[in-house]
């Protein structure tokens, strides 16, 4: 009867959680609005304003009269019995967590605060969603959570004392394996009374397991005996305490250095002079205060990191989201560069006014929170390096001032750009034909006749809608990982659903080839490589179920590989070999709160790129002697037997060379003379020469 309860409550939930009608599109919602929870923890997110909004729980959703769902009056508390409510507020969505606060560990005799069975909690919650008496959402949740079986003892706080393993033994008795019993053989037991050990009398164990852990040594004069014993047993015997025993002393005892952390900070020459001797690619740049010079750069979770550090010779271009009430500013302009040489040098700082703000201004969709005045922030910054060989011989700035207002979100661009000296323009590059970490990756469409192509991922703004979202180029040697929301209907039709999602996708892969470097030839083919493409398999279902669709290509995988085929001016020169692009399906369910009448779901829909460096050249295949043999192999053994004779050579310079030679003629002769004087014919000699 308990199951068929149970099966009858899980059929009631998933009725509540399949597609319904009454709410509009707009309303607020819990996403998701129904969760099994089988953890001390939950999440979900409340999609709407949360000014004015109380969220209450509800424990015993389930009439157990009835077993219908109980309907929600707006009361009660954030708090209810073992269950807390905590909500974390946010622009637009609010992060609702139910906690439960009651000990997991199955009880103990005469426990309490504890489980009582495997399966701890079965329980249905509601979360509501109030504004004064009128409730804008619900969550339903149905608790399975089971206790936990890994320890079921009392966790004492006493801190046991380890014995110093150099002077004594760590386990005086390993065969006591049973606290608080008698372990049968076990003589050196504490818990064995002399009536028990006479039961097994003249059967404990022996040795180290059965106690005796620091048995006398062989070294020991006392340890003597008439069998196996040498001659000279008593001039070399030692005499000793067992507290010197070889049995211990295996842990060197010796003196403690601290630790030292390393700090932020490159460390400083104690001599005078120079800190530098040059920059290298891929160096970070240094400022007067030995620290990291820094422009605010995209991370790989996707968010902006305002203290990246800019690296030597690779050029960024960055574009960061940011609101009037969470604006910062970065680094200020009048910290000076180490030039690499040990000079530093001054920031040449040009500040404009942003005429069309449409580019980087984006209206919030929430409402302006008042008392904000506009303030004058920086719209866009550009950092033009002058270098030549390992230094830096100049920094101009280009900063774009503009006015940012309560309610609307900046788009914020920070781009470096390394120009070399001897160029003849200022805006020319190093001629280097390689990539180079921040480049755009050239794409081209070869059947078409104009072969401009484009290779884009989004960059989501506002509500994160695929609708109103943007695109930005993908840029080499950066892992990106981006995507936006799709809103589907629950009448959709599968078939066109997969169809609209494949388009959505595809349509940021405008290209077939993707170039090999920088400056490949449109005219030269040899210059591109193909874009590999595998088709998303989608699998023949029977028929679509309302509400869900199987095998929606939801994912969109671009995978670069790349490897560095030489180098110009000491600059890596990297090409593309290769690209790659696939599909990942998921199952997509039409999710809402109890009324779910014209409105639409959520799909988030995602492009992540992946750039794999290889080595230019494959790696030497191991010889047969290699795999067979190895102990010979120097790279896997301590003990190098092709290298005996090392010390003799040219590239050993621990010793002078003339005193590398004498001792190894020496060695020889006393290992010639070794092997004269073992020979029988030596002995025979020896005895005609004796007479």
């Amino acid at each position: 009867m308990a199951a068929a309860g149970l099966g009858v409550l899980l059929l009631l939930l998933l009725l509540l959680a399949a597609p319904c009608a009454g709410q509009r599109h707009g309303e607020p919602v819990f996403q998701p609005s129904f969760i099994h929870m089988s953890g001390l923890r939950v999440n979900s997110f409340f999609l709407g304003d949360s000014s004015g909004v109380n969220f209450y729980i509800v424990v015993g959703a389930i009439d157990k009269d009835t077993g219908n769902v109980r309907v929600p009056i707006c009361s009660g508390s954030e708090r209810v019995g073992d269950w807390d409510l905590s909500v974390t507020p946010d622009a637009g969505a609010s992060k609702v967590t139910v906690t439960f606060t009651r000990n997991l560990q199955l009880c103990l005799p005469n426990a309490t605060d504890c489980c009582t069975a495997p399966l701890c909690v079965v329980e249905t919650l509601q979360v509501l969603a109030c504004s004064g008496s009128v409730m804008l959402a619900h969550l339903l949740i149905q608790a399975e959570i089971y206790a936990n079986s890994s320890f079921t003892g009392n966790v004492s706080e006493d801190m046991s004392v380890i014995p110093n393993q150099v002077f004594q033994p760590l386990g005086s008795c390993p065969c006591d394996l049973t606290d608080g019993a008698c372990d049968v053989r076990c003589c050196c037991d504490p818990e064995c009374t002399p009536d028990l050990k006479q039961l097994f009398d003249g059967l404990c164990f022996s040795g180290v397991f059965g106690g005796d852990v620091n048995p006398p040594f062989d070294q020991l004069c006392s340890t003597q005996t008439t069998e196996y014993t040498p001659d000279w047993f008593p001039l070399l015997c030692v005499q000793s305490s067992l507290n010197n025993t070889p049995f211990l002393g295996y842990f060197y005892d010796g003196s403690i250095s601290a630790p030292r952390v390393p700090p932020f900070r490159i460390p400083v020459q104690a001599s005078p002079g120079k800190l530098f001797t040059g920059y290298r690619p891929g160096d970070p740049i240094m400022t007067e205060d030995d620290e990291y010079f820094t422009i605010p750069q995209q991370s790989l979770a996707g968010h902006c990191v305002r203290n990246a550090p800019v690296a030597y010779l690779q050029d960024l271009d960055v574009k960061c989201l940011s609101e009037a009430a969470s604006y910062k500013e970065g680094l200020p302009h009048d910290v000076r560069i180490n030039s690499g040489t040990g000079d530093f040098i001054q920031q040449n700082v040009i500040y404009r006014t942003v005429t069309d703000v449409g580019k980087f201004i984006t209206k919030s969709e929430g409402l302006p929170t008042a008392g904000l005045p506009c303030q004058k922030v920086t719209f866009a910054e550009h950092y033009a390096f002058i270098w030549e060989d390992d230094n830096i011989e100049g920094v101009n700035v280009t900063v774009f001032l503009g006015s940012l207002c309560d309610g609307e979100t900046l788009t914020q661009r920070f781009t470096a750009e390394f120009v070399s000296l001897r160029s003849d323009s200022a805006t020319e590059v190093p001629k280097n034909p390689g990539y180079r970490v921040g480049n755009v990756v050239r794409a081209a469409n070869m059947n078409a006749s104009d072969t401009a192509g484009s290779l884009r991922i989004w960059q989501p703004a506002g509500r994160g809608l695929c609708t109103s979202a943007a695109h930005t180029p993908v840029v080499f040697g950066v892992d990106s990982f981006s995507g936006c929301i799709l809103e589907v209907d629950v009448n959709e039709n599968c078939s066109l659903l997969r169809g609209s999602v494949t388009e959505k996708l595809n349509s940021l892969i405008q290209a077939t080839h993707v170039g090999k470097r920088r400056n490949s030839n449109d005219s030269n083919l040899n210059d591109w490589v193909e874009i590999i493409r595998l088709d998303p398999n989608i699998s023949a279902s029977p028929g679509d179920l309302k509400g869900i669709c199987p095998d929606v290509p939801a994912s969109l995988n671009i995978r670069i590989i790349f490897a560095a085929v030489g180098a110009v001016q000491g600059i890596p020169r990297e090409e593309i070999l290769a690209v790659q692009i696939s599909y990942s399906t998921v199952i997509w369910q039409f999710q809402c709160s109890l009324s779910c009448e014209n409105t639409a779901s959520l799909l988030p829909i995602t492009a992540a790129v992946q750039f794999i460096r290889v080595p230019a050249q494959p790696p030497v295949p191991m010889t047969r002697f290699q795999i067979n043999y190895t102990e010979f192999d120097c790279e896997r053994n301590d003990v190098c037997w092709p290298q005996l004779l090392y010390p003799l050579t040219r590239f050993y310079t621990g010793e002078p060379y003339s005193r590398r030679l004498a001792a190894g003629l020496a060695l020889a002769f006393l290992a010639v003379l070794a092997a004269v004087m073992g020979s029988p014919c030596f002995s025979q000699v020896w005895e005609k020469f004796s007479v």
